[in-house]
């Protein structure tokens, strides 16, 4: 049995078809044209973010969104998953009408009913949405640093990544960085290694989110290796979406060769077919590591968390 870290999951997009469904019954809503046969449908990545968003707006309470995580996490733990760290949008709770205060206590709820169950330890990642612009990023770092809250210990950004330059973004970032947050941000995913270089140089991060294409600049996964950037890669992700044709041209195992901390990840889950257990699959048959490389995975994930030392000490120890 391998014990699995997940660093990069959007609780929104790891609600499963069935649970969305259950949420459009409970809001008398037809969800006919995002799931088909039980699966999520969407044909580019415009079309995911429009099947992720309808999805995502049927989870309209806080008691909604405890029932989201505590899902979520009672899966992983099942899979054998001992920690994880789940993005979340102030910018989506205020969309559909939640109050941020609410939408994060909803989030909090299901990860303590969740760890009284199975002891799995969770925590958020607070996010601005690149596609809001410069001002909606900086509104969503203040309000974290405003509101403090014990299980919200990074701050990063996801979104449309061609939209803006990193530049752009640090004011917000260095907010977050003051108050003491751990600090990603999605690059390198649907941008090359541009967009990796323009976060390091700019936002300044400990993890990026994917970052798989700056194997397209050797300078920039010297630079990795040497900084010690962990990338919080998605391999299968990356497949559904074609930002690679298949595994055998995924470039996880060159940036790990290179040096470079790498981890393994979901991103959202259901609707690129996939899970955190699936993941560890992939690394396994896909790229042929063992269980004690799949196990050095999981270690440098729990070493690049946004915990504090204490529980971090003692999800190493459950590794061995």
């Amino acid at each position: 049995m391998v014990l699995k870290a997940e660093i990069h999951c959007h609780i929104e997009g790891a609600a499963s078809p069935e649970l969305v469904l259950e949420q459009a019954r409970k809001y008398n809503v037809d969800v006919s044209d995002i799931i088909k046969d039980n699966a999520f449908v969407w044909r580019d990545f415009t079309g995911f973010l429009r099947c992720y968003d309808s999805a995502s707006q049927l989870f309209r309470t806080a008691e909604d969104y405890a029932l989201l995580a505590e899902t979520y996490l009672l899966e992983l733990a099942r899979d054998d998953c001992i920690y994880s760290e789940t993005f979340i949008s102030t910018d989506h709770a205020i969309a559909v009408g939640i109050a941020p205060d609410d939408y994060i206590a909803g989030l909090a709820e299901g990860m303590r009913r969740a760890k009284d169950k199975t002891g799995i330890e969770a925590r958020m990642i607070a996010t601005g949405l690149r596609h809001g612009g410069p001002d909606a990023v900086v509104r969503a770092a203040k309000y974290v640093v405003a509101n403090p809250h014990p299980l919200i210990t990074g701050f990063g950004m996801g979104g449309e990544e061609r939209m803006h330059h990193a530049e752009d973004f640090a004011p917000a970032f260095e907010i977050a960085r003051d108050a003491g947050l751990g600090i990603t941000t999605h690059a390198g995913e649907l941008v090359g290694a541009a967009s990796v270089r323009d976060s390091l140089d700019h936002i300044k991060p400990s993890r990026i989110g994917h970052g798989v294409r700056a194997i397209e600049d050797p300078n920039l996964v010297a630079r990795l290796a040497e900084e010690q950037v962990v990338l919080e890669c998605c391999p299968g992700s990356n497949i559904s979406l074609k930002v690679f044709d298949d595994f055998q041209s995924h470039p996880f195992m060159a940036l790990r060769a290179a040096g470079i901390p790498v981890t393994l990840n979901s991103d959202d889950p259901p609707h690129f077919h996939t899970s955190l257990a699936r993941e560890y699959e992939i690394g396994a048959i896909e790229f042929g590591l063992s269980d004690a490389e799949l196990t050095e995975i999981t270690r440098t994930a729990i070493k690049s968390a946004f915990v504090d030392e204490e529980t971090r000490t003692a999800l190493l120890t459950r590794i061995g």
